[in-house]
């Protein structure tokens, strides 16, 4: 039986030409990769005493926060998180303004 260079079906036949590309480093698909790797990123946040808000902002805020953060050398989750603790530690200055806020529905 002659050998076809093109039929990559009949693995067999090409047991000896080396594979393109990078070699699989780890036997699982990459959907239970992005799982296991999850479960560990919520497992190290529990761990770390950490608990996950979810937050939904307008886009020019997003953008907003996107550009103070990266001028701030920080990332945009630790930014927020300091803003937050700065608020609830000055809530005698803070809480007015933004419950005015919410109540005037620019929010």
């Amino acid at each position: 039986m002659a050998k076809e260079n093109t039929d990559k079906v009949t693995i067999d036949l090409f047991v000896d030409q080396p594979r393109k590309g990078r070699p699989r480093t780890n036997p699982l698909p990459r959907s239970e990769q992005l799982k296991i790797n999850k479960r560990r990123q919520l497992q190290r946040d529990r761990r770390q005493g950490r608990k996950r808000i979810e937050l939904k902002v307008d886009q020019s805020v997003h953008e907003h926060l996107n550009e103070v953060a990266s001028s701030s050398g920080c990332n945009r989750s630790d930014l927020v998180e300091a803003m937050i603790k700065i608020s609830l530690a000055n809530p005698e200055q803070v809480l007015p303004a933004v419950v005015n806020l919410v109540k005037s529905g620019e929010s």
